[in-house]
């Protein structure tokens, strides 16, 4: 299984805001930091605050900061949220899978999906940021501005 971009995204923004002390960046420093299209982090952390996993402040002294619901979230329940509900693979769509019927590679692969899923349950935010990660994570910020 591949995590979309934007779960990959999610999960590293969540990790660097949890180390982020008492700084508070900036989606454009996220972006920047990441690597990534301003367009693409805003989405993520627009996301990310529906949730309830970050703050986002506006203007002077504003910027990113994590909560501690965010600090106490589940990675697997981060990755279901952004992944979204459907199949490893589509046996139904545009053009059915003729096998669909008597198939039994989706049950296999649904097993599979939610005991990927069940094994990130139990760690949180907090849990992927310890040592000697968190460092690393400081490690990719720009530096200055």
């Amino acid at each position: 299984m591949r995590l979309l971009r934007s779960t990959d995204l999610a999960l590293r923004v969540l990790m660097r805001l949890a180390v982020a002390g008492g700084s508070s960046p900036t989606t454009r420093q996220v972006a920047e930091d990441m690597d990534v299209p301003y367009t693409h982090a805003a989405k993520v952390v627009a996301e990310l605050q529906h949730l309830g996993l970050l703050d986002a402040r506006r203007g002077r002294g504003g910027g990113l900061s994590l909560t501690e619901r965010g600090r106490t979230a589940s990675v697997g329940a981060v990755v279901r949220t952004f992944e979204g509900d459907g199949d490893v693979v589509e046996c139904e769509g545009a053009t059915p899978c003729p096998l669909a019927s008597g198939c039994r590679l989706r049950g296999a692969l649904r097993r599979a999906q939610e005991a990927f899923y069940a094994a990130l349950d139990p760690v949180t935010v907090q849990d992927i940021v310890t040592d000697p990660t968190g460092p690393l994570l400081l490690g990719i910020s720009a530096g200055p501005r």
